[in-house]
Order: C-alpha cells, then sequence, then structure tokens
C-alpha cells in the first residue's frame, strides 16, 4: 500500500437552505510513495482543498477510503504539517513561538513541552536558521516581509518533524522572485528531509519545478484526469525553468486544465 492511498473517494459538503450540497470530488483515486513530492493541479473549484483535507482527515468521504502511512484516516493525523497560502502568523507571539505552536498541540511534545523547552526552542531556531532566517525568532511576525513570515510558516509546518507535508498554495501571495527563492527553499529542505509532499498549487511552473508526479483534477466534482511524470532529473536550478522540457510539460499541463475547464 502507498503512503498516501486515496480510492473512488466521493464527498459531498453538507447541504445549505435545503438544497442537496456541493458535490466536491467523485470517483476520486490516487496514491503517492513514501517519500515522493507530488503537486494536484486542476481548475478552480476541481477539489484541490478538499484533497487536501481528507489526506489530513479535516473531511471525511461520503464513499471510498484514505488511508495514510497504512492507517485508516479516521480523524486529524497527527504525522502531517500543513502551510497555506496566509501563513496565519499570530502578531503577539514572537517568530520562534510560532514555530513552535505544533509542540504544543502534538504528543508526545505537547506533554513533554515545558521539560524540554530549552531543546526545542534551539531546534526552531536551527530550523529558521535553515531557511534564511537565523536571528528571526527573537522578532515578531509584523517587523518580517511577507516571504520572510512564509519562510517561518514552513518551519511551523516542519517542527515536529512530519512524516507528511500538505502546501495549499504556499507561495500563491509572493511577488515572483521571492516565490522562486522559497521554490529553491522547498526543494532543499525535501531534499535533506525526504518527507512526503502534497503541494495543491495553481502555478504550473511550480509544479513542474517541485514535483515527481503531477495529479491533474477535472472541473467539479474533481477526479483524476491525467497523472504526469516529471522527469527532469534532480536537483533541479531555477535555469531548468527555461529550458524546452520544462515549458514543453507546463504547456501540456496547461493544455489539458484547459479542455477540463470546458
Amino acid at each position: 500500500m502507498s503512503f498516501v492511498e486515496i480510492a473512488d473517494v466521493a464527498l459531498r459538503y453538507a447541504p445549505q437552505g435545503g438544497a442537496e450540497g456541493t458535490l466536491a470530488v467523485d470517483g476520486l483515486s490516487l496514491s503517492v510513495e513514501k517519500g515522493e513530492f507530488v503537486a494536484v493541479v486542476g481548475p478552480s473549484g476541481c477539489g484541490k482543498s478538499t484533497l487536501m483535507k481528507l489526506a489530513t482527515g479535516l473531511n471525511f468521504p461520503t464513499r471510498g477510503s484514505v488511508s495514510v502511512a497504512g492507517r485508516p484516516v479516521k480523524g486529524p493525523v497527527s504525522i502531517a504539517g500543513m502551510a497555506f497560502q496566509n501563513p496565519v502568523m499570530l502578531p503577539w507571539r514572537l517568530t520562534r513561538d510560532n514555530v513552535l505552536l505544533p509542540l504544543e498541540v502534538v504528543q508526545p511534545h505537547r506533554r513533554q513541552m515545558r521539560a524540554r523547552k530549552a531543546e526545542y526552542q534551539a531546534k526552531a531556531d536551527a530550523l529558521l536558521a535553515s531557511v534564511g532566517l537565523e536571528g528571526a525568532g527573537e522578532k515578531y511576525p509584523w517587523q518580517l516581509s511577507g516571504g520572510m513570515q512564509q519562510r517561518a510558516s514552513l518551519c511551523r509546518a516542519l517542527i515536529h518533524e512530519p512524516e507528511l507535508v500538505m502546501l495549499d498554495e504556499p507561495f500563491g501571495a509572493l511577488d515572483a522572485f521571492t516565490r522562486e527563492e522559497l521554490w529553491c527553499v522547498m526543494r532543499d529542505l525535501h531534499a535533506q528531509k525526504n518527507f512526503t509532499t502534497i503541494l495543491v498549487t495553481h502555478d504550473l511552473r511550480e509544479a513542474v519545478f517541485l514535483a515527481d508526479r503531477i495529479f491533474v483534477l477535472s472541473a467539479r466534482p474533481g477526479r483524476v484526469i491525467k497523472v504526469r511524470d516529471v522527469d527532469l532529473p534532480r536537483p533541479r536550478p531555477l535555469e531548468v525553468t527555461y529550458e524546452k522540457q520544462f515549458t514543453d510539460i507546463v504547456h501540456e499541463l496547461r493544455g489539458l486544465i484547459a479542455e477540463a475547464r470546458q
């Protein structure tokens, strides 16, 4: 069994106002191997974020099954870390303390937090330094740029050493140069730590640069209509984004999504 297994899943959101409710995904099946980096792309509203919630136990299927690390998903998945488009940093807490938030929630770290506080703080500082934020732990989020906050958000997603990392449009709100810098940060973190990663994105260049495989979803209700292997050698420098093989994959994906929207 694959590390993440979603098998023939349908999910209909709760009805409102007497309506039947929205069928977000239907017949959705995909599998992700341990240590793999995959991306999920498709038209707006195709169920990309729904897939993320299914894999982390924030939503449950109306039909079908979801498993992570060989276990059926029946509640929030504690071995998962998540990062979103909005970093959602608590402005009254130092950046280091924002990074440490998952350790205050996830066991066994939660019960060990007081006794191991100095160790955990040093771990947060080391993780911040690894993404170019050495010394930023002593600053408040409002003292950091948007790109720096997003780097700190990635650290928060990784502080409890998750086996599965879920990224929901994490770089979408950033300028092009900062976005590309963070692609490289994410590339290097994945190479160092080898966590399984699922990236949900509208940015096809981002998907091709980072992923081993790309799942293309249909229009709502979402299902996988194409799985595209990205056979570009690793580690990938940013210069690869200008090469023909790279741009050919991007254009192929764009064509598939344009067809799916019709």
